[in-house]
C-alpha cells in the first residue's frame, strides 16, 4: 500500500506540473503582445534522496540537472512536456515493474504554479524580497547563471574480458571514445544554443546584454556546464525571463566593489632619498590587478614593468594606467607592499628582487564599472600577462565585494579564479575583504554590532563578517588580516589589545561549504574607537602606529611618498604575495600550487593563539571540563579568523639545521579511486628512547581540480577531490598500506596505531580545534607535536583521489605535497641525518625497481618518498 501511494502522488503531482505548465505556455502565446520563444522545457523542483546519484534523474527521466541544492533538493529541466517517462515509472513502480526503483528516491515534486520554491532557490535574497514589487517599465542590472549540461553523459569506459581479441578491444574502445566526443561536442552544441535565444529575448525586450561568456574555455575535456550572462532588461523582461526560462539556476544581482578601509588624508610633501635598483631582468613579476599604480612614483618605477601596463576600463584608453585614487591611492599602495612589505626604505639604494605589472579595474572612484564583468576583467588581466613574455604566474586581487560572499552556489567571480588556476599554472593572491565602519542590515559595519551589543572580536564570528566575494574560491589564497598591537592616542585607541590580534575589519571564515578561509593572515593594521558609549568609530589612520607603512600616490593630492593612515586586507594580501615571489625566485621551475603550499606550510598561528593549542595539547590536571570547552570555542574562534597564522619568508624558502621541509617536484596527477603513498624514512637520532624531544610535523597538500558551478555541494563542485591520510604512531608500513587503500574504495580496517594529536584532523570532532576538518578545501594543511621518542621509524602520506561530478575515466587532479619536521626546542640537528635517511631509501628504492624490472602496483601508485627539499 506504501509503495502504491507513493507512486500515485508522484504520477498525480507530475501531472498537475504538465497541466499547469502547459496552460501558462498556451496563456503566453495568446497575450495581446506576443512574447519572445523560450527553449521548451519544464523546471521542476523536486527533492530526492540526498544519496541518490542525480545522474539517475538524466539516465531514467531524460531530465537535465539545471541546480543540485542542499538537502535533496533539486532543480531539473523537462523537454518531454507530458513527463511521459516519468509518469511511466512512476506508475510502474506500484506494481514493481523492472527499472522502476529509482521512482522510490524521489521523495517529492512540487506542483507549484506561482514558482514560489524555485523562485526562493534560484532569486538572490535582495532581488526574492523585490520580487512583488518589481516595476514592469524600471531597467534593472541582473546576473543570471544558466546551465547546459544537457541530457547526455560520458558512458562507462569498457572493461576488457579474457576472450576478446585486439581487434574487438580496438572496435570498443574505438566506440567509447567516439560516444565520448559526442558528449562533449553536445555540450558545447546547447551553450551555443542557449546563449543564441538568450540574445533574441534581449533584442525583444530591448535588453542590454552587458555580459555573455562563458566559465571556461571548452578546451577538448572541459566541462560547459554553465555561463553567466549580465543583462540590463525592463521589470517585465525580467519576469518573463526567470519565470519561463527553464535552465536559469542563479539570478543575483552584481554585487558593489568595496571602498578602502580608509582612503588616507592629506599632508605635507616630504622629500625621499632612495634610489632603489631595479630587479634583475628575469626576476619574477607580480601582477596587481587594482586601481592602477603611480609608475613614476620614485620608490616604485625602478620595479615597474611598464612595457606591459593595461587598463581594462571600458572606454579607456589602454594606456591609462594610472592610480587616480584620491587621496593617496590604492593599487600604488598595493605594488608598494609587493615590493617592499613591511620594510619601506628610507633611504639607500634597496635592490628590488622582482617586477611589479599593472592591470587596471578600477576607475577613480576606487569601483568596478558595472558594464565590466567582474570574472571577465580577472580573466583577460591574467590571460594577457600569463602569456605575455613574463609569462607571470603571481596575481594579487586586492578587490572585494562590498558584502559577505553567499554561500549557496560558488559565485562566477570566485569560480572563474577556481577555472583559471585549473587551466593555467598560476596563484591569485585574493584579500578577505573588509568590514565597513557602518552598514545597513544584512551589510552590518563594526558600530552596528557593538550597537548590538556584539563587541569585538566576538562579532567576528557572525555570518555578515563572512569572507567577501571573491575570496571564498577554492584556489585563491585567501588572506585576512591582523594589527600590530595596542595603540593608544588620546581618546582613540585600537580595537586590538595585544600584537598579531585580528584586525577589527578583516572578515573572517570560514567560506562556502565550511572550507577554511581566510588562509594565512599578514599585518595590515586596525580600526580605532573611543570609550565613548556608543563608541566612536574611525579606520586606522587617525593613530598611524595601528596602520602599515605604506607607499602611496602623489599624483592627484599633496602628501608624502610614504605614510601610515590607511589600513584594510587590501594591503595584508600584497605581503603574502610578495611571499609567493621570493618562492618562485628560490623554486622558478615548480608549480604556483607548490607556492601556495609552501605559504601555508610555514604560516603559524602568533604566540596568544598558539598557547591556547599548548594548554589543549598539555592540559593542567586541574582543568575543569567547561574550562576545556571554553578552550575549545577560544580555538575554533581564532581559526575563523587567523586560518593557519601568519606565512614566514624564511620558512617556505629555506631548511635549517633543525627543521627541513620536504617537497614533491612537480604537481602529480591522481584520478578518482587511486591512493599515491609517499615514505619519509625517521632518522635514529631522532628517535631516540632516552630522548623527550617535541617534534612538530607539518604537513600540506595543495590540489587543483575542474570545477562546475551548478552544484551546492563540496565534493560535486570539482570533477575529481582529493585528500590525505597520515600513518598512526605504531602502525606498519604494510598495515598503514592496506589502511590506505581501503579508505579509498570507502571499506574499514581497524588496524592498530595511535593517531597523531592533529590539530584539526580529518573529522571535526577529532581535532584540537574544532567544527573543521583539514580535507575541505582544496589547500589541506595539519600540523601535531609529538615527543620524538614516539616516532615509528617510517612516516607515511597517502593521497587519496575520489570522484566529484566527472564520470571520465581521465579526469584527474593535480597536486602537490610539503612536509616540514621541526626540532622545538632545539635541541639536536635534523636536517642533515634526514636528508641522509632519504637518500639511502631512494638508492634501496632504485635498486629493488632495477632488480624486479617493473614496479609493483596494488591498485596505487606507490611514490616512496618525498623528492626534493627545499635549500638548507
Amino acid at each position: 500500500m506504501q509503495r502504491q501511494a507513493h507512486s500515485v502522488t508522484l504520477d498525480t503531482a507530475a501531472k498537475a506540473l504538465s497541466v499547469n505548465w502547459q496552460a501558462r505556455m498556451a496563456q503566453r502565446r495568446t497575450t495581446e503582445q506576443a512574447l519572445p520563444d523560450v527553449p521548451a522545457g519544464l523546471p521542476i523542483l523536486m527533492q530526492v534522496d540526498p544519496g541518490l546519484d542525480l545522474d539517475a534523474l538524466r539516465d531514467k527521466f531524460e531530465f537535465e540537472i539545471v541546480a543540485e541544492q542542499e538537502d535533496g533538493y533539486v532543480i531539473v529541466a523537462s523537454e518531454d512536456i507530458q513527463l511521459a517517462s516519468f509518469r511511466a515509472l512512476a506508475q510502474g513502480f506500484a506494481v514493481s515493474l523492472r527499472g522502476s526503483a529509482t521512482i522510490a528516491q524521489v521523495h517529492t515534486l512540487f506542483d507549484d504554479p506561482n514558482q514560489t520554491d524555485r523562485l526562493g532557490r534560484i532569486l538572490s535574497e535582495h532581488l526574492m524580497n523585490l520580487w512583488g514589487n518589481i516595476d514592469e517599465d524600471q531597467p534593472y542590472i541582473v546576473d543570471f547563471g544558466i546551465a547546459c549540461t544537457g541530457t547526455q553523459e560520458i558512458p562507462p569506459r569498457p572493461i576488457r574480458g579474457r576472450r576478446v581479441t585486439d581487434a574487438q578491444w580496438a572496435a570498443k574502445e574505438f566506440e567509447w571514445s567516439e560516444k565520448r566526443a559526442s558528449a562533449y561536442n553536445e555540450w558545447d552544441d546547447i551553450k551555443m544554443e542557449r546563449e543564441t535565444s538568450i540574445q533574441k529575448f534581449a533584442e525583444f525586450y530591448q535588453a542590454e546584454i552587458l555580459h555573455l561568456t562563458d566559465t571556461s574555455d571548452f578546451e577538448a575535456g572541459v566541462l560547459p556546464d554553465s555561463f553567466t550572462v549580465r543583462l540590463k532588461i525592463s521589470g517585465k523582461g525580467l519576469k518573463d525571463f526567470v519565470l519561463n526560462y527553464p535552465f536559469i539556476f542563479e539570478v543575483v544581482e552584481p554585487e558593489d566593489i568595496a571602498l578602502p578601509q580608509n582612503p588616507g588624508g592629506e599632508a605635507a610633501q616630504v622629500a625621499t632619498a632612495v634610489a632603489p635598483m631595479a630587479p634583475e631582468i628575469d626576476a619574477p613579476a607580480v601582477c596587481v590587478i587594482d586601481s592602477g599604480i603611480q609608475e613614476a612614483h620614485v620608490l616604485l618605477q625602478p620595479g615597474i614593468d611598464q612595457a606591459t601596463s593595461h587598463c581594462f576600463l571600458p572606454g579607456e584608453a589602454a594606456t591609462a594606467v594610472a592610480d587616480e585614487v584620491v587621496p593617496g591611492g590604492h593599487g600604488t599602495r598595493v605594488a608598494g607592499a609587493v615590493l617592499y612589505g613591511e620594510d619601506v626604505p628610507t633611504e639607500g639604494t634597496p635592490q628590488l628582487l622582482f617586477w611589479v605589472q599593472n592591470a587596471r579595474v578600477l576607475d577613480a572612484q576606487n569601483t568596478m564599472p558595472v558594464d565590466l564583468f567582474p570574472p571577465e576583467a580577472l580573466r583577460k588581466a591574467v590571460e594577457r600577462f600569463n602569456d605575455g613574455p613574463r609569462q607571470t604566474r603571481i596575481f594579487n586581487h586586492s578587490i572585494n565585494a562590498r558584502g559577505y560572499c553567499r554561500t549557496r552556489y560558488m559565485s562566477s567571480w570566485a569560480a572563474e579564479i577556481d577555472q583559471l588556476c585549473n587551466e593555467r599554472d598560476i596563484l591569485v593572491v585574493q584579500s578577505a575583504g573588509n568590514l565597513p565602519l557602518q552598514g545597513t542590515s544584512p551589510l552590518l559595519g563594526l558600530a552596528d554590532h557593538l550597537n548590538a551589543g556584539r563587541d569585538y572580536p566576538a562579532y567576528l564570528n557572525e555570518n555578515s563578517a563572512r569572507i567577501a566575494n571573491p575570496g571564498q574560491s577554492l584556489q585563491a589564497l585567501t588572506v585576512g588580516s591582523i594589527a600590530y598591537g595596542f595603540a593608544e592616542l588620546g581618546a582613540w585607541r585600537t580595537f586590538a589589545t595585544h600584537p598579531s590580534a585580528p584586525s577589527a575589519f578583516s572578515r573572517s571564515g570560514p567560506g562556502i561549504w565550511n572550507v577554511i578561509k581566510p588562509e594565512v593572515v599578514e599585518y595590515g593594521g586596525d580600526a580605532v574607537r573611543t570609550n565613548n558609549v556608543p563608541p566612536d568609530i574611525q579606520a586606522g589612520g587617525r593613530i598611524p602606529a595601528a596602520c602599515p607603512n605604506l607607499v602611496r600616490s602623489t599624483l592627484s593630492s599633496t602628501g608624502p611618498a610614504t605614510d601610515r593612515d590607511t589600513a584594510g586586507t587590501s594591503y595584508a594580501a600584497p605581503k603574502v604575495a610578495r611571499i609567493a615571489a621570493q618562492v618562485q625566485r628560490i623554486l622558478p621551475a615548480e608549480p604556483a600550487l607548490l607556492y601556495r603550499a609552501l605559504i601555508v606550510q610555514s604560516a603559524q598561528w602568533p604566540a596568544w593563539a598558539e598557547d591556547i593549542l599548548s594548554r589543549l595539547r598539555n592540559p593542567a590536571p586541574s582543568m575543569t571540563p567547561a574550562e576545556k570547552q571554553a578552550l575549545i570555542a577560544a580555538a575554533s574562534s581564532a581559526f575563523r579568523t587567523l586560518g593557519f597564522g601568519v606565512p614566514d619568508e624564511a620558512r617556505a624558502t629555506a631548511n635549517t639545521d633543525h627543521r627541513t621541509t620536504l617537497i614533491t617536484s612537480g604537481d602529480a596527477e591522481i584520478r578518482a579511486g587511486e591512493c599515491q603513498i609517499y615514505q619519509v624514512p625517521i632518522p635514529a637520532e631522532l628517535r631516540q628512547q632516552a630522548d623527550e624531544f617535541d617534534i612538530r610535523i607539518d604537513v600540506t597538500m595543495s590540489y587543483v581540480a575542474q570545477p562546475r558551478r551548478t552544484r551546492r555541494n563540496l565534493r560535486r563542485y570539482l570533477s575529481t577531490w582529493v585528500d590525505w591520510k597520515a600513518s598512526k604512531l605504531g602502525e606498519g608500513l604494510h598495515d598503514f598500506r592496506v589502511r590506505a587503500m581501503k579508505d579509498a574504495t570507502n571499506g574499514e580496517a581497524p588496524l592498530p596505531g595511535s593517531t597523531l594529536p592533529w590539530a584539526l584532523h580529518d573529522k571535526p570532532q577529532d581535532g584540537l580545534i574544532r567544527e573543521f576538518k583539514r580535507n575541505s578545501g582544496t589547500v589541506q594543511k595539519d600540523w601535531a607535536v609529538v615527543r620524538s621518542n614516539s616516532l615509528p621509524d617510517h612516516f607515511c602520506i597517502a593521497v587519496v583521489g575520489h570522484q566529484g561530478w566527472s564520470y571520465d575515466p581521465d579526469s584527474t587532479a593535480r597536486y602537490v605535497l610539503a612536509v616540514t619536521f621541526e626540532v622545538l626546542g632545539g635541541e639536536i640537528t635534523i636536517y642533515g641525518p634526514l636528508r641522509a635517511a632519504i637518500a639511502e631509501l631512494q638508492a634501496e628504492t632504485e635498486a629493488e625497481i632495477e632488480a624486479d624490472e617493473v614496479e609493483v602496483e596494488i591498485e596505487a601508485t606507490e611514490r616512496w618518498v618525498v623528492r626534493a627539499g627545499l635549500p638548507g
